[in-house]
């Protein structure tokens, strides 16, 4: 069983709360509030992160994300469930998360950008990149979901 190392809210009280203050501002995006759900949920699996995976699975049933869409998530690819923007969406965050297998490749930026032009491509990044952040937290502070 996992145990909490440290509050890292508390050890570093400004820093915690400037990356609560981005975290809020992703909330007032155009990008749709499920969608970056699914987003923050697919890059916590990929990052291995319970924690955020149960509070964005959470988060995504209560904005009406159903649940056969997010058991499908790890595989998307695999599912029907899921639009071409979707998709495009998902595929874009999952080589944003894994930057170290090669980045964002040409094709997978060009399909993107010409489904969500180039605001709401640098918001998914951003979505991804927050977080990423966050489950980096999680994961080296034994975060246990629902403590």
């Amino acid at each position: 069983m996992l145990k909490l190392r440290m509050d890292i809210g508390k050890a570093e009280p400004k820093l915690y709360k400037a990356m609560g203050t981005v975290d809020r501002y992703l909330s007032t995006l155009e990008l749709e509030p499920k969608l970056q759900e699914l987003i923050r949920t697919r890059v916590s699996q990929l990052n291995g992160c319970g924690y955020c995976i149960n509070a964005h699975t959470q988060a995504a049933l209560e904005l009406g994300e159903t649940a056969q869409r997010l058991f499908a998530l790890a595989a998307w690819w695999e599912t029907p469930f899921f639009t071409e923007m979707e998709q495009a969406v998902l595929k874009l965050a999952e080589e944003v998360a894994q930057i170290d297998q090669g980045g964002v490749s040409d094709a997978t930026y060009e399909h993107a950008l010409s489904l969500l032009g180039e605001q709401k491509l640098a918001q998914v990044i951003l979505v991804t990149v927050t977080i990423g952040s966050w489950n980096r937290i999680a994961v080296a502070m034994h975060m246990v979901a629902g403590q």
